[in-house]
C-alpha cells in the first residue's frame, strides 16, 4: 500500500478544514490510497498487526498463517485451529461489507464535520439505507466512552435533546416524570477538560443528584476543580464552584461552563441539520459519536481514521440488538 498514508508531513494545500496543522485527505487521495480490497486489507493489517507478526484474532496466538484458497476465512490459526478475518473480535464481525467500503465509510464520517446521515452515506457506498444505517451505528461503537478520569479543571453541564412538548399526545404527556429540564426530553450530561479539551458524555434518566454526582466522581480525577450552574443536583460536590445562569451571570474569573456548552452547540447542529432526529434508544451512542469526534479532532485524518478503527477491537453490535 502506498506508504504516503502514514506521512506527518503537513501539505498546506491539503490540510483538513479548520485546522490549519492538520493533514487532511482528499476524496481523489483517498481513491488512490484504496483503489482495491488488497490495499484496504493491507492498511487493517498494519493497524490490527503493527509489528508485521500476524496474530489470531480469537485466541491472542502468533501462530497463525494465511490459508491460499482464502476460505473459509482468510487466516488460521495453528494452534486454536480457528478461521478468522480481520473483522473478527471487532464491530465489523459477521459483515459482508468488503475491508474498502469499511475504510471509506470511516473516512466519510470522520471527515464530515457535523457527522453523515445513513440517507448519504447508503448514495456514497452504494449500499442500501438499511446497511448503512447499520454501519453507521457499528462505526459510534468504536467511539464508545473510552475516557475515565480527567485531570480538571473541568466543566460540567446538562443539555436535553427530544421533540415538541406540544406535539405529544395529551395522555403521554400526563405521564412524564419530574426533574430538572424539560421532562419530555431526554438528559445527556457532559463533562469537559480545560487542560486536555477531552469531552466525556452520559445519557441519564433525569439529572438528580445521586446520578450528577456520579456522573462527575466518576469521570474526573481525584480532586480536581468542577465548574457548573447553580443547579441543586450539583451541590455538595468537593472543589466545587458555580455561575449563577437564571441571575444573567456566564462568567466569574475562572467559573463558567462555555466550553461544554459549546459542545452542546455542535451536537444540536447535528441533530438539526444533519440527522433531525435523534431516538431515545440510540441517543448514547449518538453522544458517544460526537464526543469522540471532539476529542480527535487535532489528528490528522489517517490517526482519526486509525483510531476508529482500533475502537472497534472488543466491540461487537448485531442488528437484532439495534431494532429489537
Amino acid at each position: 500500500m502506498d506508504g504516503t498514508m502514514g506521512s506527518k508531513n503537513v501539505d498546506m494545500d491539503r490540510a483538513a478544514p479548520g485546522r490549519s496543522y492538520r493533514e487532511g485527505i482528499s476524496l481523489m487521495e483517498l481513491a488512490d490510497l484504496f483503489p482495491n480490497e488488497d490495499t484496504a486489507r493491507g492498511w487493517f493489517e498494519s493497524l490490527l498487526w503493527p509489528d508485521g507478526e500476524m496474530c489470531c484474532l480469537k485466541c491472542g496466538s502468533v501462530n497463525a498463517y494465511r490459508v491460499k484458497s482464502g476460505k473459509p476465512q482468510p487466516y488460521r490459526c495453528r494452534d486454536c485451529k480457528s478461521y478468522f478475518s480481520l473483522k473478527t473480535g471487532t464491530a465489523l464481525a459477521g459483515s459482508n461489507l468488503t475491508l474498502r467500503q469499511w475504510a471509506w465509510g470511516i473516512y466519510l464520517v470522520v471527515t464530515h464535520l457535523k457527522s453523515i446521515s445513513s440517507m448519504k452515506l447508503h448514495r456514497d457506498l452504494k449500499v442500501t439505507q438499511k446497511t448503512a444505517w447499520f454501519m453507521l451505528h457499528r462505526i459510534r461503537e468504536a467511539f464508545g466512552d473510552m475516557l475515565t478520569d480527567l485531570e480538571g479543571p473541568v466543566e460540567v453541564d446538562e443539555t436535553h435533546i427530544g421533540g415538541i412538548k406540544g406535539n405529544m399526545h395529551a395522555k403521554k404527556r400526563r405521564t412524564l416524570p419530574e426533574g430538572r429540564g424539560p421532562t419530555h426530553m431526554t438528559t445527556v450530561v457532559g463533562m469537559k477538560d480545560r487542560k486536555t479539551n477531552k469531552v466525556v458524555v452520559r445519557v441519564i434518566d433525569n439529572a438528580t443528584q445521586e446520578r450528577l454526582h456520579a456522573f462527575v466522581e466518576s469521570h474526573r480525577r481525584e480532586g480536581a476543580k468542577v465548574y457548573t450552574d447553580e443547579a441543586r443536583g450539583y451541590k455538595g460536590l468537593k472543589n466545587h464552584e458555580t455561575v449563577k445562569h437564571t441571575a444573567g451571570e456566564y462568567v466569574r474569573d475562572q467559573a463558567h461552563t462555555n466550553g461544554i456548552e459549546s459542545f452542546w452547540s455542535m451536537l444540536k447542529r447535528a441533530h438539526k441539520g444533519t440527522f433531525h432526529h435523534f431516538s431515545v434508544k440510540h441517543l448514547e451512542r449518538y453522544a458517544y459519536e460526537f464526543a469522540g469526534r471532539h476529542n480527535i479532532r487535532d489528528m490528522d485524518t489517517v490517526d482519526q481514521m486509525a483510531h476508529v478503527v482500533m475502537g472497534m477491537i472488543g466491540k461487537r453490535l448485531l442488528y437484532r440488538e439495534l431494532v429489537a
